[in-house]
């Protein structure tokens, strides 16, 4: 008889515990991710190989010219060769959103603020504006 008390009570202590496990479970499923956060992101390839980033570059000055760029946040997609057919920039300046075609000399630009589309197809520009 004092054997099946202690398995009765056993078997209660057992139910206890199961009931406050799944109640811990519920609890931490509910939860949601933390925020990713850094200065740069990037996607690569099975190889090591950069497919897209993105990247904030600070404010400078060009050496070529002494053109200021604000600082500007970047998004390139990147080819199997390495060359960045998408990219979407935005900054204080604006926006731009950048398709290229097959060669360099291939490519649509769309930029802001002044709403320009240009459109550039072996060597013959066009610009489109409102």
């Amino acid at each position: 008889m004092k054997i099946q008390r202690l398995l009765v009570a056993l078997t209660v202590v057992n139910l206890g515990l199961v009931v406050f496990l799944l109640a811990q479970l519920r609890t931490a499923s509910a939860e949601t991710a933390p925020v990713l956060r850094g200065r740069a992101l990037e996607i690569v390839d099975e190889r090591g190989r950069v497919r897209a980033g993105i990247q904030v570059l600070p404010a400078a000055v060009s050496k070529a010219d002494g053109k200021a760029y604000a600082e500007t946040v970047i998004l390139r997609l990147i080819d199997p060769n390495g060359r960045p057919p998408v990219k979407l920039t935005a900054s204080t300046q604006g926006a731009a959103l950048l398709l290229m075609g097959e060669t360099d000399d291939t490519y649509a630009r769309l930029t802001g603020p002044e709403s320009t589309l240009t459109l550039i197809s072996r060597g013959t520009l066009r610009d489109i504006k409102p």
